[in-house]
């Protein structure tokens, strides 16, 4: 029981910290013109919207953390978190190139890999599980970042990717996984009170990576295989949207003929609303898709081998169908 109460507490904390705190960095922003200026090509918003959300999720999480025990794990997430906090920052001040930032995001990995926060699979050797774990967190934070184009988009996908991992972390015993999950979520929907459509704040790179980083860890770091192998998909399900989204982009792009780290309007987000569906519409798509994957990720973990299988193969097909169809639309203008 006690341990609700935690859980509940965190939650609460971090989702009103976000809701006292946004509005307070929205005005920091504008008086100091940290703003996103539309650019007639990507950044189709009618005025220039404040930037520093993303400093409000850190600040949330940070403080909700509080009644948190800080073990070396707890203190490596926040040291990584931080190091993408400042490097996002930067890049909304300024202008990072990709290469600065992909080296900035290693230096954070590289202290989640050196406090032992890497793929622990028994199936998977040590020698492979290093890379394989850089590049799952290079991934999913550069991915929540790309999603990061819509209002409430990056912020709503994140807050049920938590919440969805929340179980599992409670299931296993991760208490301490399973309240900074808590944290997570409720600095996301803090936020998200300022975010969605008509967003008067964004979160940009610092709020996005830290996201993806601080998800890509903890979704790796807990325990699925229990029961079949083959669970060890889960967290690439229950962090399904902003991957499908990463790679479906690089593919179109790579077919294009264009660097895959050029911006584009190639996004999944984008090719739903010029098909039919309005902004509102599109993110409560993706967010009701990562409650359905993350769903299906803790049925893998609890089913036979076979079962999981044909879980997997029936995902695949709709994937590769939805990506299918989704290249179909015509994005020109």
């Amino acid at each position: 029981m006690k341990a609700w109460v935690l859980y509940a507490g965190t939650f609460v904390s971090a989702a009103a910290l976000a809701l006292w705190l946004t509005p307070r960095m929205r005005e920091a922003a504008l008086k100091f013109g940290i703003v996103d200026r539309p650019d007639g090509r990507l950044k189709n918003h009618r005025e220039p919207v404040p930037y520093l959300g993303g400093l409000s999720i850190y600040l949330a999480f940070l403080l909700a953390l509080s009644a948190c025990p800080f073990g070396s794990e707890v203190l490596a997430l926040l040291l990584a978190g931080s190091i993408v906090v400042l490097l996002g920052l930067v890049d909304d001040l300024g202008q990072l190139g990709p290469l600065t930032k992909l080296l900035g995001q290693l230096v954070a990995v590289f202290v989640l890999v050196k406090s032992g926060i890497t793929i622990q699979l028994t199936f998977i050797p040590p020698w492979l599980a290093l890379p394989l774990s850089v590049l799952w967190l290079l991934a999913t934070t550069n991915a929540f970042n790309l999603i990061d184009v819509m209002d409430g988009l990056s912020a709503g996908t994140a807050a049920t990717a938590a919440l969805a991992l929340f179980p599992v972390a409670v299931w296993n015993g991760r208490v301490t996984a399973a309240i900074m999950l808590a944290a997570l979520a409720g600095a996301c929907l803090g936020f998200l009170r300022y975010n969605l459509e008509p967003a008067r704040i964004y979160m940009g790179d610092a709020g996005s990576q830290f996201l993806g980083l601080l998800l890509g860890a903890l979704a790796m770091n807990n325990a699925y295989t229990d029961r079949n192998p083959l669970a060890a998909a889960a967290p690439a399900l229950i962090l399904g949207v902003p991957l499908f989204d990463m790679l479906f982009v690089m593919y179109v792009r790579f077919r294009r003929g264009l660097p895959v780290m050029l911006g584009s309007p190639d996004h999944v987000a984008l090719r739903l609303r010029k098909w039919k569906l309005s902004t509102r519409q599109t993110v409560f798509l993706s967010y009701a898709v990562t409650a359905s994957l993350g769903t299906a990720a803790l049925v893998l973990s609890l089913v036979t081998t076979a079962v999981a299988a044909v879980l997997l193969a029936g995902l695949a097909v709709l994937g590769v169908v939805a990506a299918a169809l989704l290249r179909r639309i015509d994005m020109r203008m």
